[in-house]
Parts: C-alpha cells; sequence; structure tokens
C-alpha cells in the first residue's frame, strides 16, 4: 500500500499555496461586497405581478397541473417556492457557519485562511438575514425542512470535518448558484428578489472557491478508506438538502391543490431534468476529486443531481 506520509516540503508548499488562494479572496472581499440592508429596495411594496423565481425553476413547470394554473396562481407559486428555497438556504448557512467555525477554532489568527473564514462567516449571516427579509416580503411563512432531516443537519454540523464539511458546503451553494444565475437576470422576478440574488451570486463565488480548494486539500492525502466514507457523508447530506429546497407546504400556501401538486412534483421530469443539467460542473469536479463512488452516485441520482 502506497504510504501516505506527508512530506515537510509538501507541507510548506501547501500552506503557501493556500495562503495565496486566501488573499486573493480577501482582496476581493474588500473590493466588492454588499450591505443587503443599503443595496435591496425594502421599502417598496411586493408587486404581486412578479414572480419570485424564474418559472421554469417551478418544480410544476412543464406538469398538466402547470398547464391548469393562471398567471396569477403562477406567481403566487414561485414566489412560495423562492421563499422555501431561501429559508432552506438559511437552515444550512446557519450549519455552514458552525462548521467554519468549529474548522478555525483556536488555529493561528494571523494565517490568511483564518482571517477569510471569519470573512466567510461575516457573509453568511449578512445572506441569512436577507434571505429571511426577502421571504417575508415574499409574504411567506418560516419555511423549515422535516423534523428529521433538522435532527441530521444537527449531527451533520457536529460531526462532519475536513473535506465532508467543506465538499458539502460546495454542493449547496452551487445548486443554489446556478438558479440564482437565471432568477438574478429574468425581468419576469421581482426586482428586490434579483437583487437578492445578485449579491449572493458575487459572494457566494468567493465561498465556492475556497471550498473547492479545501476539498482538494483536505484530500490531497486521504486513504481511500477515508475518502469512500466521506464521499458518502457528502451524497447523504447533499441529497437532504437539495430535497429540502421546496417544502411541500408552499403548494397549499400558493392556494392549490397540495395532494395533486406534490404528485407532479415528484414525478415531473422537467425539473429534474434541469437539476441534472445545472449540476454538471460540480459533478466534473467531485468526480476529480474521487468523491463520485457507486454508493455516493446512488443519492446523487435519487436528488436527480446526476
Amino acid at each position: 500500500m502506497a504510504s501516505s506520509t506527508v512530506r515537510p516540503e509538501d507541507h510548506h508548499q501547501d500552506r503557501s499555496v493556500g495562503q495565496d488562494v486566501a488573499r486573493r479572496l480577501l482582496d476581493s472581499a474588500a473590493k466588492l461586497s454588499y450591505d443587503p440592508a443599503a443595496e435591496v429596495d425594502w421599502d417598496t411594496p411586493l408587486d404581486p405581478d412578479h414572480h419570485g423565481a424564474s418559472p421554469e425553476w417551478s418544480t410544476l413547470y412543464g406538469t398538466a397541473y402547470w398547464q391548469e394554473l393562471t398567471e396569477v396562481q403562477r406567481k403566487a407559486l414561485t414566489r412560495q417556492e423562492a421563499a422555501s428555497v431561501a429559508s432552506t438556504g438559511i437552515w444550512f448557512e446557519m450549519i455552514l457557519q458552525q462548521m467554519v467555525l468549529r474548522d478555525m477554532y483556536a488555529k493561528d489568527p494571523t494565517d490568511l485562511r483564518f482571517q477569510w473564514a471569519l470573512t466567510e462567516v461575516a457573509d453568511e449571516c449578512r445572506h441569512s438575514i436577507m434571505f429571511a427579509r426577502g421571504a417575508a416580503k415574499l409574504g411567506a411563512p418560516a419555511y423549515r425542512p422535516r423534523r428529521a432531516v433538522v435532527e441530521l443537519g444537527r449531527a451533520f454540523k457536529t460531526l462532519a470535518f475536513g473535506e465532508a464539511a467543506y465538499a458539502a458546503i460546495l454542493v449547496a451553494e452551487e445548486v443554489l448558484d446556478v438558479m440564482q444565475r437565471d432568477w438574478m437576470r429574468d425581468e419576469r422576478v421581482a426586482p428586490f428578489v434579483r437583487t437578492i440574488n445578485n449579491i449572493h451570486v458575487v459572494e457566494e463565488s468567493r465561498h465556492m472557491k475556497f471550498a473547492r480548494d479545501e476539498t482538494r486539500r483536505r484530500l490531497r492525502n486521504a486513504g481511500p478508506v477515508r475518502r469512500h466514507i466521506n464521499s458518502l457523508v457528502v451524497a447523504i447530506a447533499s441529497y437532504y438538502i437539495v430535497t429540502s429546497m421546496v417544502n411541500r407546504d408552499v403548494y397549499a400556501n400558493a392556494g392549490l391543490d397540495s395532494e395533486r401538486a406534490r404528485s407532479e412534483a415528484g414525478t415531473n421530469e422537467h425539473h429534474k431534468s434541469l437539476m441534472r443539467s445545472s449540476c454538471s460542473g460540480l459533478m466534473e469536479f467531485l468526480a476529480s476529486a474521487r468523491l463520485l463512488t457507486k454508493p455516493a452516485l446512488f443519492f446523487y441520482k435519487r436528488a436527480s443531481l446526476i
């Protein structure tokens, strides 16, 4: 079996690369960051003539039920779905913050990676408040994942470490990134939602860069057992994150037949195809990191990510 011993010169090079990445991210954050409290138009009342998300991203788009809905109903549905995605984003960003802080606990504060990690946590705090205010303005209740998923998240944020933590962060953020890039350019979407999406896309691009770099770095000397275990942990976490994005209560809150809507959404091939195509780059990265094992693929396929 090949040795996984880390040579001193490898550790030095690894630290140097990590410092360079963190320095570039800190410079970028200093030049291009937003204050959602000032940037987003919170005062103008919600215009019900706007969607909350691009209609093509609705879980019902392309179904027989969607064809029967009026434009008013479609817009009400996408507003509830966008609010649900935002609420799920808050839930996961709170997990993310705790994992990053735990990873940096008692480490060298002069390390640029440490300083970037705190910058990322500060970003996520602002994003969570922004998402909360956005969901409220969309006229939605507080959507939360099912209790079992909340408890699984509690366990994950407590136990996940290293590449498992950073790869899971990457999966959640990349899935959000792809859909929000569409929403922020779509004039059918409410202007304040487009601003929220733009802020999140710009700032999360730095977070995803850090997560990719950390995932590669942590896996560099990982043995096959550790790699296989963590590939499965990441896949299971990804499955529950993605399948929790649109709460089952959105349909009733949009005034639809909840039972029929859930049934048709569950078999909506358009939405599944959209998810798969939007995640192609992410899956390429996970494959390059050797995190697409057969057990992991089972969960990614169930979540329609591959």
